[in-house]
């Protein structure tokens, strides 16, 4: 019998905090040995990759994704299921994703009618299985206004994701009514491996005033959950709406006009105060706006526990991508929107080098662009010829291109590349160190491995080189300088480009009961007392 499962041979470890030429020995999932080069030369193993000088990271975790969600506003339902969107995120390097769970009242879904429209849009012959990469996904479990519970929306999204999910995945879960037996909860949900959840500050449908995003804060501290906000001031946005209406103005590209940057600054700046006056963490989501970001950067500077997440939208689209003729700027509609150009571009990137970005997510919120149903154009009517910005469904797809899109950019640091795609996310989310890296008996074995540098990889990105169930990209012709040559999950080749492709099985992945955060927390250890203040 052979020693190892694994041996990956003369490789480029990178991790958060090393770079160095090792060898990787790997014994049922986990991480057994880090070796210099050549120590595990003549070793048995059932199977051997050579890395060929390659790099070999830690497999990717992308802690915002969307999949099998309902029609919240307007009639758009999310493309992916728990199948396609998790076969994507190995495609691109992800071993782990974070997942919206959604409630069954919400919505019905027909996984053959899925299928059907993958294939409609990826011809029989083409090599679908030509791309692949994360390991990890996060995704959402929404709880609706009129719900008491969070509870049942943890359940029911379970029960669509056992026994579907090429990678490992867990849930936040978003809490839209916070009301006294929600809160009641929170207890439960930790109890269940989960340790955050996700609010909104705008949106009608799932809103929070503050006093209640105070509620559920206060409870948040109590029970070492991390918070996540979308910071965007909704009555700003609703009141430049109604103007945009006023003078007619319905345009795809009228979407960016309706979402001002004021309207992320100051949502930025109150949540900020907010979680500052419970002394409890918070990661604001999807930060699009450089002054957003200087807002959580000084918060930082003080040393308060405030996390950011930023997304490949906000450093590879502007509004001009809203701007082509016809509905074709739809494709590109996402809240926050993307940004004016190359200034805001810069302002993002060098969040991610300085470290206001803890993470970079892909949120990945997938919709059929020309479906007239459940997909972008079932906005397009006589009345709206072009459709109304309003009612487009939010989100662009981008769980498979996250990693290579960045990589490919060569802007960030190799360690700071590992440490905002991976090991951060594990960190904030309480899956570190079994997640998000390579610490032998106590890391599973997932691991990405890239191209070497002298084979000068290339490749023009099509959509029909991907593994989701959309039919469009918002990277189409973009160059990309990497791709994963194979995704590793807890030791099992899952993605191997050059040998078949997808290799990895539907149901392998598992679901992660999660701890607590191990990055800073509430600054006192004492019980939050309003008496103090």
């Amino acid at each position: 019998m052979a020693e190892y499962d694994l041996l990956v041979l003369n490789g480029l470890v990178v991790t958060h905090d090393k770079t160095a030429e090792l060898d990787i020995a790997v014994k049922d999932g986990k991480i057994a040995k880090l070796l210099p080069r050549g120590e595990l030369e003549g070793v048995e193993a059932d199977k051997v990759i050579d890395a060929q000088e390659g790099m070999v990271m830690p497999g990717g975790v992308d802690a915002h994704v969307h999949l099998d969600e309902p029609a919240l506003f307007g009639k758009g339902e999310t493309a992916d299921n728990y199948e396609t969107g998790t076969r994507s995120a190995i495609a691109g390097g992800t071993v782990i994703a974070s997942l919206l769970s959604l409630s069954s009242s919400l919505f019905s879904f027909s996984l053959q009618n899925k299928l059907w429209n993958l294939h409609a849009f990826c011809p029989s012959s083409l090599d679908l299985d030509s791309l692949i990469g994360t390991t990890t996904l996060i995704t959402f479990a929404p709880q609706r206004k009129t719900e008491p519970s969070i509870l049942d929306a943890l359940a029911t999204t379970h029960a669509r994701a056992k026994g579907n999910c090429y990678s490992d995945y867990s849930f936040h879960l978003i809490c839209s009514n916070a009301g006294p037996q929600a809160i009641s909860e929170f207890s439960a949900l930790r109890e269940a491996g989960i340790s955050s959840l996700k609010i909104y500050m705008t949106y009608e449908a799932l809103q929070l005033k503050d006093s209640e995003i105070l509620d559920v804060l206060f409870e948040a501290r109590k029970q070492r959950i991390v918070t996540m906000i979308h910071a965007e001031n909704g009555a700003i946005i609703d009141w430049t709406i109604k103007k945009l209406e006023e003078k007619k103005l319905f345009a795809p590209k009228y979407h960016v006009t309706s979402h001002p940057p004021v309207a992320e600054i100051e949502a930025t700046y109150r949540a900020i105060s907010l979680s500052g006056f419970i002394d409890v963490p918070i990661l604001i989501v999807h930060v699009s706006s450089p002054a957003a970001a200087k807002h959580i950067s000084d918060a930082q500077k003080k040393g308060l526990p405030v996390y950011a997440e930023t997304c490949p939208q906000y450093l590879f689209l502007t509004r001009k991508d809203l701007e082509k003729p016809g509905f074709e700027g739809a494709k590109c509609v996402c809240s926050p929107p993307p940004r004016e150009g190359e200034q805001d571009h810069e302002g993002i990137w060098q969040g991610l080098e300085d470290g206001t970005f803890t993470v970079l997510s892909s949120d990945h919120c997938p919709f059929l662009y020309d479906n007239t149903e459940t997909g972008k154009k079932s906005v397009i009517s006589p009345e709206y010829p072009n459709g109304h910005f309003k009612y487009i469904p939010n989100g662009c797809p981008g769980v498979e291109t996250r990693l290579s899109l960045a990589l490919s950019a060569n802007r960030l640091q190799l360690q700071k590349f590992v440490e905002v795609t991976s090991t951060n996310a594990a960190k904030l989310y309480g899956l570190y160190p079994r997640k998000g890296a390579l610490i032998p008996g106590e890391s599973d074995a997932d691991l990405t491995i890239w191209y070497p540098e002298e084979t000068k990889f290339e490749l023009l990105l099509t959509n029909s080189m991907l593994h989701h169930n959309v039919d469009y990209t918002p990277y189409e012709g973009r160059t990309m300088k990497q791709w994963p040559r194979y995704t590793i999950l807890r030791g099992e080749v899952v993605w191997a480009k050059d040998e078949g492709g997808l290799v990895g099985k539907k149901g392998f992945g598992e679901f992660l009961k999660r701890g607590v955060s191990s990055l800073a927390g509430s600054r006192s250890a004492e019980e939050w007392d309003v008496q103090n203040f």
